[in-house]
């Protein structure tokens, strides 16, 4: 049934209701015609910390502490989650792994950047929006494991992930001050090395600053030997058995602010981003990104009242971004390249439609507006209600240039004009109802509309391969709009049984969309649909315009127990079951086991339940230092219920302990990593079984007044194993062609890689 779309806003329409929304800041949403006086109006108290923070159990907040010792020579800000229970991460490249919560990640979840909803405008999924972020531009990382508010969920299934910088601060004093912060880093193993400046000036009422950040890396190395082959597709390049093909980078980023506070109660935070990536090529993609630009604009104004505070945002991002063959993949496709010699250019140019290809060029280009109204009201002492406003509107074109061989002479629509538009609603309340319980419960209301336009291929003939004509005919003429209605609901429960020991309990029911490459995506052509692949498994996917809504419905609770010196222990368990949850069936009659195949998207049902195990133990604290046991474990069992099969990149079982040392300004751990092997898989994605590993890694860092420096190991006993949701080697090779490189090789983890940063603070 096809649904109309509501009126897409245009920019001055966005204009219009932004200015709306400011100028309704003097008005309190909560208005009163009360007479009473000062002294008889309901006590309002200031709720500290993140949204759901009171209900710990389902919560982890990195502070900026944790994010430097963490991030010391990191590029990827995705990896700063690790060691929290619950989370792994999705192994993707080396600036972009997709973090994962109880086995769900990338659209499932949902990843805020300083307020931004930002979406991955890519095939591939290679510039998810942790991947807009340096890790030195980090001040928190909070991580809702599960039971998320509907404050800060909405169009997801897991979690929620907020990164965000450090607010604005001003001068208390008259006059101004300059102050700035120079770093870089260096890994040996794939002679990463970056850079990073940040100057700020700031007076009692205005905040200019600069922040940038640049990183480079060669490929990376295993610890040993993987695969038989080194050629690469590309006469006189040989690729070493123990590295790791495509997983070079390139990228810098650059962040100017600007921060005002009008009066005590007022302030306005405007920041302008950009994004020049030239490379980040993919190990477990057929594809590499050699070229990603975004530019996104962050407005928001927050205020003050007495009866709570009230934040507007309005920002706008736009993605150009363009795939082909790195250096490590075949570039030349035809008769001569097929007997190891490159096809002539003037053999295509004079011969279009020939058999000659020269690489395979695509472009994805994307505008992303939003806005967003929240206000939390006070209620009482211990009692808060929050209600929001979030408008977005997403239009995608995604099309690929002709290059001979077969793509030509026209360019191929993968998608034609795509739009998702969101509008959501929530109203959420956060109270104690006696000394021992606090409660939470919140609803969201979710409009999500689709649509596409007609799409064509490289050729319209009938001898065009693929049946590229008649796939796209069949689509055109299908339903290409849709209009989902979603509702979320989170009901918490917090009892405090005594000063050592609480207990969190509840259900959440949550609603996500599927994406445009889930819905749109049409040609079941293997070199087409080869390019389609959003989890890195080597398959080729075709999209569903028919698909329904997933529906997660998350039962949970936890212990927690700690004593006066701060030990404690968390103790969470969960189940999830999903309805119409998007996984994958065979695209035809042509799947076959070992092998890469044509998948398409298809609703079927899913399971998900484990128990995340967290704990601190301060083991002294004297003379010699505080030293501090910190551990995590996870368990996860996944399975699709309509084959019995298991869901894909999901880890059984996973954790991590560290032993830290803190002393006069010197800080040291080392931390054992471990995942067990992986044995059940995705049947239909033929996903690979990896066998269990435990990890040694070691840190020793300095902090002396303006000065930091890092040093460290990682796999610190060069331990050999294949990354149990690194996803299928496509690294190398003739990767156009669905089965023209081997099957059945994962991707190998980096090997033995020593480190050290530093940080001057000026």
């Amino acid at each position: 049934m096809t649904h109309p779309l509501p009126v897409r806003w245009r920019p001055c329409q966005l204009a219009i209701a932004i200015g709306l929304a400011f100028s309704s800041l003097s008005i309190p949403i909560f208005a009163s015609t009360s007479t009473q006086s000062d002294d008889e109006a309901i006590e309002h108290i200031t709720v500290e910390g993140n949204i759901g923070q009171s209900l710990a159990a389902h919560t982890a907040v990195l502070s900026e502490v944790d994010i430097n010792r963490k991030g010391a020579a990191s590029v990827d800000t995705a990896s700063l989650l690790r060691g929290i229970a619950g989370v792994h991460l999705n192994a993707t490249g080396g600036l972009s792994s997709l973090p994962a919560i109880h086995g769900l990640a990338d659209d499932r979840l949902r990843v805020k950047v300083n307020g931004m909803d930002l979406i991955s405008s890519c095939p591939n999924h290679m510039n998810p929006p942790l991947s807009y972020m340096a890790p030195n531009d980090v001040g928190t990382l909070t991580v809702y494991t599960g039971l998320a508010p509907v404050s800060v969920g909405g169009d997801s299934l897991g979690g929620t992930i907020i990164a965000e910088s450090l607010p604005p601060e001003f001068l208390t004093r008259a006059g101004a001050e300059f102050s700035g912060e120079v770093g870089g880093f260096y890994r040996s193993n794939n002679n990463a090395r970056g850079a990073n400046l940040k100057v700020s000036y700031l007076t009692g009422t205005t905040l200019l600053s600069y922040s940038g950040n640049w990183s480079k890396a060669d490929n990376y190395t295993a610890a040993d030997k993987f695969k038989t082959q080194t050629a690469s597709g590309r006469p006189g390049h040989q690729i070493a058995l123990d590295e790791v093909g495509s997983s070079a980078y390139e990228t810098q980023n650059h962040s100017l602010r600007l921060a005002w506070q009008l009066n005590q109660n007022n302030s306005i935070d405007a920041r302008l981003n950009y994004q020049d990536m030239p490379q980040q090529l993919y190990p477990n993609q057929r594809m590499d990104l050699l070229d990603n630009e975004q530019i996104n604009l962050n407005l928001a104004w927050h205020r003050e009242t007495d009866w709570g505070q009230l934040t507007t945002r309005f920002y706008h991002e736009k993605v150009d971004h363009m795939m082909n063959f790195g250096a490590d993949k075949q570039y030349w496709y035809g008769s001569n390249a097929m007997m190891g010699m490159p096809c002539s250019p003037m053999r295509f140019m004079g011969d279009p439609q020939g058999t000659c290809a020269v690489g395979m060029p695509m472009y994805s280009e994307s505008d992303n507006n939003g806005l967003t109204i929240k206000a939390d009201y006070y209620l009482a002492a211990n009692d808060v209600m929050r209600i929001g406003l979030e408008l977005q509107q997403y239009v995608l074109d995604d099309y690929w240039t002709p290059s001979g061989g077969g793509m030509g002479p026209g360019t191929f629509l993968n998608i034609n004009d795509g739009q998702r538009d969101r509008i959501a609603l929530y109203a959420e309340r956060e109270h104690a109802t006696s000394a021992n319980w606090l409660l939470m419960y919140g609803l969201r209301y979710e409009k999500v509309a689709m649509q596409t336009d007609e799409v064509e291929g490289y050729a319209n003939g009938a001898s065009a391969p693929g049946m590229q004509m008649m796939q796209a005919a069949a689509f055109n003429s299908g339903s290409r709009s849709s209009t989902d209605h979603n509702v979320d609901v989170t009901l918490v429960a917090r009892y405090q049984a005594s000063e050592a020991l609480n207990m969190e309990f509840g259900y959440a029911h949550k609603v996500r969309s599927a994406n445009l490459y889930e819905k749109y995506t049409w040609s079941s052509w293997m070199m087409a649909a080869g390019m389609n692949n959003l989890v890195g498994d080597g398959n080729g996917y075709v999209g569903n315009a028919a698909l329904e809504p997933e529906q997660a419905h998350t039962v949970s609770a936890s212990i927690t127990w700690q004593d006066t010196q701060q030990n404690a222990i968390t103790i969470t368990n969960y189940y999830t079951y999903i309805d119409d949850y998007i996984d994958a069936v065979a695209a035809g009659t042509q799947w076959m086991p070992e092998r890469f195949n044509i998948l398409r998207y298809a609703n079927q049902s899913a399971r998900i339940y484990g128990t995340d195990v967290s704990g601190t133990w301060h083991i002294s604290h004297g003379k010699s230092g505080h030293w501090q046991l910190d551990g995590n474990l996870s368990a996860t069992s996944a399975e699709n219920k309509d084959t019995g099969s298991g869901l894909y990149q999901v880890i059984p079982v996973q954790g991590s302990l560290r032993l830290s040392h803190q002393l006069d300004g010197w800080y040291s751990s080392l931390e054992w990593a471990l995942a067990s092997s992986k044995e059940k898989v995705s049947d239909i994605r033929n996903e690979i079984q990896t066998a269990g590993y435990g990890l040694l890694n070691l840190q020793v860092s300095h902090q002396w007044q303006s000065f930091r420096i890092d040093a460290g190991v990682e796999n610190l006993l060069d331990k050999f194993y294949f990354n149990p949701t690194g996803g299928a080697y496509t690294g190398q090779g003739m990767t156009m062609s669905l089965n023209g490189i081997p099957y059945g090789i994962a991707v190998p983890g980096m090997g033995r890689a020593v480190y050290a940063g530093v940080q001057w603070q000026f």
